[in-house]
């Protein structure tokens, strides 16, 4: 019996405009009034949910948050397990990138900080009202070396064809790192750090098993959460690894597939 549904949200319950529908929302509700915990697992941080998860009181109580830099018990405000970035590595690298064109934004203390006002407006136009905790710094540098939290994550987007190049160049001195490209950022986050490993310290905090759990995405960054989930469900649009990782395939995120997972499959094996 599934108690436990590990669910991304960009690219998953969220369509192309970044919205959630009212049919997604209606079948995440329906499966909290199930008795099984839905958990937010996203790469956003803590403070940039999806609006219309955030006001629908009692869907859910844990999040696994930055790629699984974090795992949250909000009812609480407890960091239950945590993977960050140490101080004093973030702080070499971005010295280390001073003179690459890139933008640099960061997930710190639950919030996505942007360097420069133009990142920061992309970021507010692309989270919309999920931008509660979009803040602009004047210098990532700085924010670093004088902040007293964790560094969950940091983001470099790619000013120009040579950027990518040369900011893998970097990295690939810095073993203790891991990084995960797009075609116009790389997200950079410590070893270790995943979506899985925060699953299973989830998972491990509650009693509930592999079995017991079920998990949707769509992509490279959800294999290892596939990996300990028992009940494994890709979107239409997932990477080519996650379909063949997954036991179903469904629609695509703009067809609502994580609605139909959960009607035509997660409900039904509940009532079995």
């Amino acid at each position: 019996m599934i108690k436990l549904l590990a669910v991304d949200m960009d690219g998953t319950c969220l369509n192309k405009r970044s919205r959630m529908t009212d049919r997604t929302l209606d079948a995440l509700k329906k499966t909290a009034d199930a008795g099984i915990l839905v958990v937010p697992a996203t790469g956003r941080n803590l403070g940039c949910l999806p609006w219309r998860i955030v006001e629908e009181k009692g869907l859910y109580r844990y999040v696994i948050s930055s790629n699984g830099a974090q795992v949250t018990d909000c009812a609480t405000g407890e960091a239950m397990f945590q993977t960050m970035m140490k101080k004093e590595t973030a702080l070499k690298l971005l010295e280390d990138c001073r003179k690459i064109r890139v933008g640099i934004t960061s997930h710190i203390n639950h919030q996505y900080l942007v360097q420069g006002g133009l990142l920061a407006l992309m970021g507010r136009l692309i989270f919309g009202k999920d931008a509660k905790a979009v803040y602009r710094v004047h210098s990532m540098e700085e924010t670093v070396r004088k902040t007293r939290h964790g560094i969950e994550e940091l983001q470099f987007y790619f000013l120009t064809p040579d950027s990518r190049r040369m900011i893998r160049e970097v990295l690939n001195r810095y073993p203790d790192l891991m990084s995960a490209y797009t075609s116009i950022y790389v997200e950079v986050f410590s070893r270790g750090t995943s979506k899985g490993t925060a699953l299973l310290a989830l998972r491990e905090s509650l009693g509930i098993s592999k079995e017991e759990t079920a998990c949707i995405g769509d992509g490279e960054n959800d294999l290892p959460m596939f990996a300990e989930s028992g009940l494994t469900f890709a979107m239409g649009n997932s990477v080519p690894e996650l379909k063949k990782a997954a036991d179903f395939v469904v629609p695509d995120n703009n067809s609502d597939g994580a609605a139909a997972a959960i009607e035509r499959y997660l409900l039904k094996l509940k009532e079995k």
